[in-house]
């Protein structure tokens, strides 16, 4: 069976997730899971679910592929991807009930087939509450139902990301311009920079800098901002260009040294 070879962001460490639909209260944790597997062997993990409401509530699960898009948007799908590792796994159950304020450990397992080649496996596990009718502000009824997806990464076997920065430039993040790293990914499992990076603008005012916690996938080149900390106490705005040194981690032990200047915009 062909592995598929790409995976997300979004965002997440390991803290509650929730969702708010009408008559939707489902909170959930993890929101992510990073795991690893040899050929053969499996892995079991169990995502929490608590019904934050005051009452009962039926939670359908299942199984999605999803894609990240470049403005770090996450599309799922319930369509089998091509050389999607969804057959590997198996879920407890496709509906379960939750008193309210109640909580459900849900258990999930992946089986790596023996001839797996080394990659990265990746889908979602979807929990959706009842459809709901809402009334809109002119009256109208219309449809809803929540939902969260979960998002899983299981690395086969020596699968690793192979992290390359292949261009600079600058754009806005937030309402403000950024200086931005293009990081291409060569390697067969997703990767993230981490670090903690120095900065000094035009008009001497030093700053620090870190990288966005954008998954990059195999086979991916995606911008990663350089997110500035809070700047001096006088609040003055950033002034291009900037000068950024310093050492950016990933991986296990990898390592890319930076020293770059950022014109206020792209040449």
């Amino acid at each position: 069976m062909k592995l598929l070879c790409a995976s997300l962001a979004l965002a997440a460490a390991a803290v509650s997730t929730a969702a708010g639909a009408q008559g939707f209260a489902a909170v959930v944790s993890p929101p992510r899971f990073e795991l690893a597997v040899k050929p053969g062997e499996m892995v079991r993990q169990v995502v929490e679910i608590t019904n934050a409401g005051m009452q009962p509530a039926t939670f359908r699960v299942r199984t999605a592929d999803w894609t990240l898009g470049t403005d770090a948007s996450v599309v799922f799908s319930d369509a089998l991807a091509p050389g999607s590792c969804r057959p590997w796994v198996a879920v407890e159950r496709k509906e379960i009930a939750v008193p309210g304020g109640g909580r459900y450990r849900y258990r999930f397992e992946v089986q790596a087939p023996a001839d797996a080649l080394p990659g990265e496996c990746r889908f979602a596990v979807m929990i959706e509450g009842d459809e709901q009718a809402v009334r809109t502000a002119s009256g109208l009824k219309v449809p809803v139902n929540g939902r969260i997806g979960v998002i899983v990464y299981v690395t086969v076997g020596a699968a690793a990301p192979d992290l390359q920065i292949v261009g600079t430039t600058t754009a806005e993040t937030d309402g403000q311009r950024a200086p931005v790293l293009k990081v291409h990914n060569g390697g067969n499992a997703h990767g993230r920079l981490g670090g903690f990076l120095s900065g000094v603008d035009a008009n001497g005012q030093r700053r620090d800098f870190a990288p966005s916690t954008l998954p990059i996938l195999p086979g991916e080149t995606r911008a990663i901002a350089l997110v500035s900390d809070a700047g001096p106490a006088n609040g003055s705005e950033m002034v291009f260009p900037v000068r950024i040194q310093g050492t950016l981690e990933w991986g296990s032990g990898q390592r890319i040294e930076l020293d770059q200047q950022f014109p206020q915009f792209p040449p």
